[in-house]
């Protein structure tokens, strides 16, 4: 039987990712990955993971990519988009390394407009390193450090990262929070994120609502019910900030 010929361009190869079964870090990533190869930018990427989870994507793409200490994954993807203009600069990690110890970096280049793209997934804890309390656990939720509940007196509430940035970044900014439980939506808000990169518009930013049944200790329904049902309640999913429209 003859078969159609599969043009040599197409990076057909592929394999299982890292994460933990279950993990919200694959669908992400997914996304990305499509968004890439629909732009057309694979030989002018550079992906920039943080430790955490996210590091675990560091030869998950036919990128250039590096891997930088925890928390510096926005400047080191600064330093890289200053240095080169031309290339597209991603910078991915965890809620951890972007709400925590790489906040003042968040803030910083949120305020000077740089023209990188973060992406940030959110999964209301410190994945590898055993689910302690992150910056977006929410109140009442368990975790290792916190058994009997986040107590919002003793530690504040969770961290609003895209309100943060969309307050901060000026205009030309692009500011969104997606979900893995809406491929498609979250797919456009990353694909709206570096096409803003790409026309030079300024900073760019999309949180990823994502799940960690692994440290929740839950099956699929539970895991699908707390992402689309328990976090949304909180962390409202949307654009937030849009180039020409006046937010």
């Amino acid at each position: 039987m003859n078969y159609p010929q599969i043009p040599k361009s197409w990076n057909i190869e592929s394999k299982p990712h890292k994460f933990c079964p279950g993990c919200g870090h694959g669908i992400a990533l997914k996304a990305l990955g499509m968004v890439i190869d629909e732009l057309g930018i694979q030989d002018k990427t550079v992906f920039g993971v943080d430790i955490g989870c996210s590091l675990l994507a560091w030869d998950f793409f036919n990128v250039d990519t590096i891997q930088t200490h925890h928390g510096r994954t926005t400047p080191v993807i600064t330093g890289i988009k200053r240095a080169n203009p031309e290339l597209i600069t991603i910078a991915y990690m965890g809620d951890g390394g972007g709400y925590a110890i790489g906040s003042q970096h968040l803030v910083n280049a949120a305020a000077r407009n740089e023209k990188i793209t973060v992406i940030l997934v959110n999964n209301t804890n410190y994945g590898m390193t055993g689910g302690q309390m992150a910056p977006t656990t929410l109140p009442g939720q368990k975790t290792e450090t916190t058994p009997y509940g986040r107590d919002v007196d003793e530690t504040g509430y969770p961290t609003l990262g895209p309100e943060m940035v969309a307050a901060i970044a000026r205009e030309g900014a692009y500011v969104a929070r997606g979900t893995v439980a809406n491929l498609r939506q979250l797919k456009g808000f990353i694909k709206k994120a570096i096409e803003n990169q790409m026309a030079g518009n300024g900073f760019s930013f999309v949180e990823v609502l994502s799940g960690c049944p692994t440290n929740w200790r839950t099956n699929a329904k539970e895991t699908w019910d707390f992402i689309e049902n328990t976090m949304t309640q909180y962390f409202k999913v949307g654009e937030l900030k849009v180039p020409g429209k006046g937010e």
